[in-house]
């Protein structure tokens, strides 16, 4: 896999890290994870309220 580097301000960063489940979570998993969510919210947006709700699950039991 080839690797690359973007730029982010440091909000976004602070945002990225709040959406961590767990410590070592990298960003590439996050930002997978957003975008599978965005293209569940294309085709069934109820089932992408229910995945949002499942990692708010995990990441109360992590804290």
């Amino acid at each position: 896999m080839e690797i690359t580097t973007i730029k982010l301000s440091k909000e976004t960063k602070k945002r990225l890290n709040k959406l961590k489940t767990h410590n070592r979570e990298s960003y590439e998993e996050i930002l997978k994870k957003m975008l599978n969510i965005l293209s569940i919210c294309k085709n069934n947006p109820n089932r992408a309220k229910e995945r949002l709700s499942n990692i708010e699950k995990i990441k109360r039991i992590k804290n």
